[in-house]
């Protein structure tokens, strides 16, 4: 008896993988918004998950930014309950305007589903919810923080499990970042699935899309295998960006909250002082989205090249500035 079509097979051994890594201790929801991604997690969820002993349902988030999103989002409900996930719910959010430069609706959007997803995750009492990105999705991220002169956490791209919200216990779990997009494609045609297609997807107004298109133009140019390679670099970033993240962490430790002493930071690899400002940054309100390396490269300027310069400017309204032989980072 012949066995499943390979794209199939390569989702299925995708969440294999993913479910073998959790504790028995509580259901998995699928984020499934429909589309041929997320489409194909739920299929190969509900295909691994009764075989790993795990309750497998799933969540489908209307972000209501698009006419006929309710019958989409019932569509894809449907489609979900049809493969046998159970509990499968419809979640409508409203997606706040986004505010402050560099905050587009992206970024709005994302925020408003990732805390529907955490909601029902909490009232389902999952321990993780899937969600379908590819190593297409990764590759293009590694792109933008290329765009971007970001650093090495944002070219390590997006981590496998991460916890779902601050202090959170429930895990937001990639399971196809070594999946292809043509695969999960391929994945539904094979088991009579119809993804929805977002519009959004061709809409150039969205920097993920301009990525899409810019990695077509340097696949064509370049050979195939770029978007893999994007994606492994991304590993193996990650690795480097974690060990600099703990004595990053460590640094702190020692520190303490700012303001800093002049020659105490003197003293830290560049490096390791620049994952500093942006670990204060971040718990301070700047946006992790629009931080960049150069602001970074600033921040660490009032060190490196101080001549009595005024304070500088972070995204997010918060600012740095050298006084007194100190060095202050956070909302005036």
């Amino acid at each position: 008896m012949p066995g499943p079509h390979p794209a199939v097979a390569a989702t299925r051994v995708a969440v294999r993988r993913t479910l073998g890594g959790l504790p028995p201790s509580g259901p998995v929801l699928v984020a499934c918004s429909g589309g041929a991604d997320s489409l194909a997690l739920a299929a190969a969820t509900a295909f691994e998950a009764p075989r790993a002993g795990v309750s497998a349902g799933a969540v489908v988030v209307d972000h209501g930014l698009q006419e006929g999103s309710d019958r989409v989002a019932a569509t894809a409900a449907s489609a979900c309950r049809g493969l046998g996930l159970d509990p499968v719910e419809v979640v409508r959010v409203e997606v706040e305007a986004p505010g402050g430069p560099g905050t587009g609706p992206e970024g709005a959007a994302r925020r408003s589903r990732y805390a529907a997803l955490l909601a029902a995750a909490r009232r389902s009492e999952a321990v993780a919810v899937l969600v379908g990105h590819t190593r297409d999705d990764q590759a293009e991220q590694v792109l933008l923080g290329l765009a971007r002169g970001s650093g090495a956490r944002s070219l390590a791209g997006m981590p496998a499990g991460r916890p779902l919200g601050d202090g959170s216990p429930v895990l937001l779990l990639r399971p196809f970042l070594g999946v292809g997009r043509a695969q999960t494609a391929q994945a539904c045609a094979a088991a009579g699935l119809e993804p929805w297609t977002d519009p959004h997807n061709e809409d150039p107004r969205f920097a993920r899309v301009r990525a899409r298109r810019a990695l077509g133009l340097l696949e064509d140019e370049l050979g195939p295998g770029l978007v893999a390679g994007l994606a492994r670099s991304a590993d193996l970033l990650r690795d480097d960006a974690d060990a600099l993240e703990r004595v990053s962490a460590s640094a702190y430790q020692d520190l303490g909250p700012p303001p800093w002493k002049v020659g105490a930071l003197q003293a830290l690899a560049p490096a390791v002082r620049r994952r500093l400002w942006r670990r204060v940054a971040l718990a301070e309100g700047s946006p992790g989205t629009d931080l960049t390396g150069e602001h970074l490269r600033a921040v660490d300027a009032l060190l490196t090249d101080w001549h009595g310069q005024g304070p500088v400017h972070l995204p997010g309204g918060v600012r740095a500035r050298r006084e007194g032989g100190l060095v202050h980072l956070g909302r005036p």
